[in-house]
């Protein structure tokens, strides 16, 4: 699953004088599910999240108080189609070297992990949900170890992570500590192209990493919030009938940039430079507003709290 990040190639070059504002955020995802009860558990279980709300048709997991997914029952759901464009993984983002080591004392004990890698910004560890999406749990190394190009850009690598010193740093915890958060979200987009105006020239993110296939935007200079790629060659749009994502959330400072986003999306409906029909379309929310981008995938930005 990570040994696309071998090779680096970076641009730091935003074409658009706007960028969101350094201290823009993920809060949290939706994922649609045939089985709530086996997804809850294991989302519990194995990824370390408490069930904070639950209903019928509905869960929401996180730390403490705070939300980071939520589940959404929907029992006719199909497949996710070889084709559609979706999830790549989420990326639940530890604070410490030891909740790395007990997210691989529960993953072995209660499922199996498919991969560890080094990516000389992070620790990472991939596994897959029942129901086939892809998550990561990871924690940062400190930024000013961060390798960068002479241009400042940070840059990705993938090497074998060994696992012996992260088990011995683990003191056995069941589920992961405050300061959990969702540290970024990896899309399969239909075209890199279509993604950089949509979420670059249009939403005011930043390219960092890029490597064959595959580019890595963020806010702030994070080495990514967001990433995505063609890997699997997914040529037709995200289909809400299918399992999988439903919507993540990107945490804004203020009003002031919620607006600026609101507007950018309505002014550029229409006007893409990639194909005529590669625009994100705008919805209002009560607390904040939905993008959707040319792939089907929906953003929610809100003010942070």
């Amino acid at each position: 699953m990570t040994s696309h990040l071998n090779s680096n190639s970076n641009s730091n070059t935003n074409p658009n004088s706007y960028t969101l504002p350094k201290t823009t955020s993920l809060g949290r995802i939706a994922l649609q599910g045939s089985d709530l009860p086996e997804l809850a558990s294991f989302y519990q279980a194995v990824v370390g999240l408490t069930v904070l709300d639950q209903t019928a048709d509905s869960a929401v997991l996180g730390v403490e108080e705070t939300p980071l997914l939520v589940l959404e029952q929907d029992e006719s759901a199909s497949e996710r189609g070889r084709a559609n464009a979706g999830l790549f993984h989420t990326a639940f983002r530890v604070p410490s070297r030891a909740a790395l080591g007990d997210a691989v004392e529960r993953i072995r004990t209660n499922w199996q992990l498919t991969g560890a890698s080094d990516h000389g910004v992070s620790e990472a560890l991939y596994l897959t949900d029942p129901e086939g999406n892809g998550i990561e749990i990871y924690r940062d190394f400190p930024r000013e170890e961060w390798p960068r190009a002479a241009d400042g850009v940070v840059q990705m690598t993938t090497r074998p992570l060994d696992l012996g010193p992260l088990e011995a740093a683990a003191p056995g915890a069941d589920s992961v500590p405050k300061g959990t958060d969702l540290g970024h979200v990896h899309l399969e987009v239909t075209s890199l192209e279509t993604f950089a105006d949509s979420y670059v020239d249009t939403l005011g993110f930043t390219r960092q990493t890029t490597v064959p296939d595959a580019t890595f935007v963020s806010a702030g200079g994070y080495h990514h919030h967001l990433g995505a790629n063609t890997w699997n060659n997914r040529t037709e749009p995200h289909s809400r009938s299918e399992r999988g994502l439903r919507w993540f959330e990107v945490l804004v400072p203020d009003e002031r940039t919620l607006e600026t986003v609101s507007d950018r999306v309505s002014q550029r409906q229409g006007t893409s430079t990639s194909t005529p029909t590669a625009t994100a379309t705008l919805t209002e929310l009560d607390d904040g507003i939905a993008v959707t981008d040319p792939d089907g995938i929906e953003i929610r930005f809100r003010v942070a709290s």
